[in-house]
């Protein structure tokens, strides 16, 4: 089984994200890590190789020159290869500009099954995977609890508020993954050291058939015009009473400041 996984480099969201004087993220000053949900995506593609016992896991991504870098980890998770679509016209690009060329880069790579993760920590939209897969005309199976492939089709059990639906699709397809499907593993050190050998292929602009779609920056439909440091949190009331008590001063508090 031939996979391919969406996964983006983000800022750390351990550390302090900045702002540049364009207001977008200052990337190069905050160290990038493998978005969190696209971790477990990947996790899913390793797991469903391996049941398999055959077939490729390949990452595809978008993001500035120092990626590979970033990339190197999840490489060392387990994935044989990486693609990196990496132009400079591609900084501030929006989420129309990404979807475009992340189908661009998707066309032209062979694959049984499309991976991505729900959203990402750095834009949190959570549509890039539904405008990729309608780019390429591919079904859109949506928050994976559990992913069966076999006999050219795959059953999802995607969530819903009150359990989950089984869903099915012809594959190729493109399922987007959610947590349930369990923890990312880390990487060994044998991953990590086999991960220096990898390949990771650099694709520009020109190396893709956009045909006339206008992709980057320089032509982002949306744009930050202001941004403000988050209020400080006010002083914090713990309640400490046996539960019957605690449950009428919380019933107080909030009736209080008019919440319920």
């Amino acid at each position: 089984m031939r996979i391919v996984v969406l996964v983006k480099p983000v800022p750390d969201t351990t550390g302090q994200e900045r702002l540049g004087p364009d207001l977008r993220v200052d990337r190069a000053n905050v160290p990038a890590v493998v978005n969190a949900n696209d971790e477990y995506a990947l996790e899913a593609a390793l797991k469903l190789v391996e049941a398999a016992g055959e077939g490729d896991v390949t990452l595809l991504a978008m993001a500035p020159a120092a990626a590979p870098e970033t990339l190197r980890k999840a490489l060392a998770m387990g994935a044989q290869r990486g693609v990196l679509i990496c132009d400079p016209s591609l900084a501030g690009s929006d989420t129309l500009s990404t979807v475009r060329v992340l189908a661009a880069g998707l066309r032209r790579l062979e694959y049984d099954l499309v991976l991505a993760g729900a959203d990402t920590s750095d834009g949190g939209a959570g549509v890039v995977a539904a405008g990729v897969a309608a780019s390429v005309g591919l079904p859109y199976l949506s928050y994976a609890a559990r992913i069966e492939p076999g006999g050219g089709r795959v059953v999802v059990h995607r969530l819903s508020p009150v359990g989950y639906d089984v869903i099915e699709a012809a594959l190729p397809a493109l399922v987007v993954a959610t947590q349930a499907l369990g923890e990312p593993r880390y990487p060994s050190l044998r991953g990590i050291m086999a991960a220096r050998s990898k390949e990771i292929s650099t694709w520009s602009l020109a190396d893709l058939d956009l045909g006339d779609a206008p992709v980057g920056g320089a032509v982002a439909t949306t744009q930050v015009v202001t941004a403000r440091p988050a209020a400080s949190r006010g002083a914090t009331r713990v309640i400490r009473e046996p539960a019957a008590a605690a449950a009428t001063q919380v019933v107080e508090f909030l009736a209080e400041r008019r919440l319920i």
